[in-house]
C-alpha cells in the first residue's frame, strides 16, 4: 500500500520536509514550556526546597487524621530534610501530628498544601462525607482552609472504598 502523499517522489518529499518542520516546532515547545515552568517554580514556596533559604516566617498547627472511623498517623519526618533530601515548606518532625510551615515572607498555606506535599491518597477519599474540623467547628472550606499558627485541624475521611454496612451489621464475620 502507497501512503497519502508518498507516492510521487515531489510530494512524498514535500510531505516529509512537513513532518519534520513539525516535529522541530513540537520538540521546541515543550522545550521552551519546560524551562518557563521550571523559571517561574523557583520561587513558589510549594514545590522548593527551602534548605537553603532564610525563612523568619515560621507557623506551626496540629493535625489529628480520621480516616473510616480510625485514627491515623501522621509519620514524623514528612518533608523535613533530615534524611539528606529537600525540605520542604510544610514538613513535620514528630509523629504527634505538630506540623511546621516556613517561608521567606507570609504566605495563605492552606491544610490541603500539607496534604499534597505529603502524598496523601484525597483521590480515594470520597469528599462528599468528609470533613476538616478547626479548633473544633467544621470548615466550609474543607481542605483551603488556611493553615494558622497554633490551631488544631482535625480531618475526617472517608474512603471511596469503606464500607458502611459493616458497622451496622450484627452478622459475625466470614
Amino acid at each position: 500500500m502507497i501512503w497519502p502523499g508518498m507516492g510521487d517522489p515531489y510530494k512524498r518529499k514535500k510531505t516529509l520536509k512537513f513532518l519534520a518542520i513539525t516535529a522541530v516546532i513540537a520538540i521546541s515547545v515543550g522545550i521552551a514550556s519546560s524551562v518557563i515552568q521550571a523559571q517561574l517554580g523557583q520561587d513558589n514556596p510549594l514545590k522548593v526546597c527551602i534548605n537553603d533559604r532564610d525563612t523568619p516566617y515560621k507557623i506551626k498547627a496540629t493535625l489529628e487524621i480520621i480516616i473510616d472511623g480510625l485514627p491515623t498517623d501522621i509519620p514524623a519526618n514528612i518533608n523535613s530534610g533530615l534524611d539528606g533530601e529537600c525540605q520542604r515548606t510544610m514538613y513535620t518532625l514528630t509523629n504527634d501530628g505538630t506540623i511546621y510551615a516556613e517561608w521567606e515572607e507570609d504566605y495563605p498555606f492552606e491544610i490541603g498544601h500539607f496534604l499534597w506535599m505529603w502524598d496523601f491518597p484525597l483521590r480515594d477519599m470520597d469528599q462528599s462525607k468528609s470533613a476538616i474540623y478547626v479548633n473544633g467547628k467544621e470548615s466550609p472550606h474543607f481542605i483551603n482552609h488556611p493553615f494558622q499558627d497554633g490551631y488544631h485541624y482535625k480531618a475526617e475521611f472517608t474512603s471511596k472504598a469503606y464500607d458502611e454496612s459493616k458497622d451496622t451489621d450484627f452478622l459475625p464475620e466470614n
